[in-house]
Order: C-alpha cells, then structure tokens, then sequence
C-alpha cells in the first residue's frame, strides 16, 4: 500500500488513512471524514487510491475493509 504514495504531494492524507485503515477492522466514508478531516467526496476519492475492498455490499452506506 505504501508504494501508493510515492508519487504525492507532501500534504497528501492518503498515508494517514493507511495507518487509519490498518488499525481498524473496518472503515466507512464518515469515520474517515472525521478522523482524517476531509469532504464526503475526499475521503470517497482516497478510498478509491487504495482500491479497498467493499465489505458491505451497498450503495449508500459502505464499509471497507482489508480481506
């Protein structure tokens, strides 16, 4: 996952939601807006990066998680 954020910018959060991500069994779209500080759309966006993978299996109210 780290090789993700070679090409950043300096402030970019995608390596903190790595550490976010790796800490918990689950992640969804508001706790990492909240952890992070980041728009809906941000933190949508910085999951898409990782290629996470959906554990839910719904639209509106996704979760993702490492499996």
């Amino acid at each position: 996952m780290l090789r993700r954020t070679r090409n950043r910018r300096g402030n970019s959060k995608l390596p903190q939601l790595i550490d976010y991500v790796l800490s918990r069994p689950l992640v969804s779209s508001a706790m990492t807006e909240k952890e992070l500080k980041v728009t809906t759309r941000g933190a949508l966006n910085l999951v898409g990066e990782l290629n996470l993978r959906e554990v839910t299996g719904r639209g509106r109210y996704r979760a993702w998680g490492i499996v």
